[in-house]
């Protein structure tokens, strides 16, 4: 039985080493031109520099060009192409076909993983993408336990899904908040990714939810109340041979993230290896995490049971 890659999200050049160290085996870093909901910005002497530290220590680096790219920014693809592979990184994880129609002119060789956010949500859609030439799909967040393993069982390409963190509820390439503030007569600074912590949370009264909320280059983003964490429940993921699991760290703490990895990898190697033991420690491994979860972030399981309706 194979391990699944467990792909990590760094916010700076010093979380590299130390999310090697704790178990990662795939990292996606990007510039926020670039890349969506990035947990960091890493320019390009950032990547390059993260690329041979990763590579040193036996981890992938996959570089998010999945941002939504309009007609200023299509010549600037091929230059940050042939970049990424000068920089030998491991693979581009695209949504936009442009990306995709670059990359067959610019880097013919280089991995494509196909992420959408959304709309990777059955077999037959991550194959059409896989003969267009992506060697990955990244499975929508929606999607129930039944359906991913389906989808697995039925794919022609790799499948990654998120096992940890939050998820993207709603995004407008427009900045809502800072006209809503204009609007106001006031004014706003846009939180950048360095400024996550100083981020604003939409606050449902009804159902006592916060909703974080901020922009950035790519617009306004508002992120679930909850965070996913299924620590306790890989074995069906595991059995189906689901390629990658990915924790999300996008407003989180470096630290935060790194103790959950250490948690998801201890998990992963003991479903694998140890079934039985890891069965002991399995809710053990959740009370762990939920002792380091922020208080305005409660855990939940997502979507992965819940019932399909069609």
């Amino acid at each position: 039985m194979k391990k699944p890659e467990l792909l990590v999200t760094p916010s700076k050049l010093d979380d590299i080493e130390a999310l090697a160290k704790a178990g990662a085996t795939a990292m996606i870093i990007g510039e926020q031109k670039f890349g969506l909901r990035l947990a960091g910005e890493f320019n390009r002497e950032d990547f390059r520099k993260a690329v041979e530290i990763a590579h040193q220590n036996g981890v992938k680096v996959y570089a998010a060009m999945n941002a939504i790219f309009h007609n200023d920014l299509i010549e600037d693809l091929a230059d940050y192409m042939l970049f990424l592979k000068e920089a030998k990184a491991d693979a581009i994880v695209f949504g936009d076909p442009a990306v995709l129609m670059t990359a067959r002119e610019t880097v013919p060789d280089m991995k494509l993983h196909w992420n959408t956010e959304t709309t990777a949500t059955n077999y037959f859609t991550c194959n059409y993408w896989g003969r267009k030439g992506a060697q990955r799909a990244v499975l929508a967040r929606e999607l129930n336990m039944d359906s991913i393993v389906e989808t697995k069982e039925n794919a022609e390409v790799e499948i990654e899904i998120q096992v940890h963190g939050m998820t993207c509820m709603f995004q407008s390439k427009r900045s809502l908040i800072g006209n809503y503030y204009l609007y106001q007569g006031k004014s706003m600074e846009v939180v950048n990714q360095d400024k996550m912590e100083k981020g604003l949370l939409l606050h449902d009264k009804e159902r006592e939810n916060k909703y974080p909320v901020y922009e950035d280059q790519n617009g306004t983003h508002i992120m679930s109340p909850n965070d996913m964490c299924i620590i306790d429940e890989l074995e069906d993921l595991i059995d189906a041979g689901v390629d990658s699991f990915k924790i999300d760290g996008v407003l989180q703490t470096s630290e935060y993230v790194i103790e959950v990895t250490k948690k998801y990898r201890k998990a992963i190697d003991l479903c694998v290896d140890a079934r039985e033991e890891y069965e002991e420690v399995k809710s053990s491994l959740l009370s762990e995490i939920e002792e380091i979860q922020p208080t305005h972030r409660p855990l939940d399981t997502g979507f992965f049971f819940k019932e399909t309706v069609y």
